[in-house]
């Protein structure tokens, strides 16, 4: 599985390395992703997710179910 936040599909992104004489080497910028099972009360199970730390701060402001609602409208997520 790619390194995707399945809340705000966050990906890594490219850039430069730029050393102090200013020589540029290309990069990737690697995003902050935690693998964390949230309990659905709604559904009554546990489900298991690759989030980032700004999808973790979404989940505690809107709640767990209308980010998942919003993700696979976004097509995240295919099914829960």
């Amino acid at each position: 599985m790619s390194r995707v936040c399945q809340i705000t599909g966050k990906k890594a992104m490219g850039g430069n390395h730029v050393s102090h004489s200013k020589r540029r080497v290309k990069r990737t910028f690697a995003i902050n992703l935690f693998k964390r099972n949230f309990y659905w009360p709604e559904e009554g199970r546990w489900v298991r997710l690759n989030v980032s730390a700004a999808g973790l701060r979404l989940i505690n402001k809107d709640g767990l179910n209308a980010c998942l609602k919003r993700a696979v409208e976004a097509g995240l997520i295919k099914t829960i």
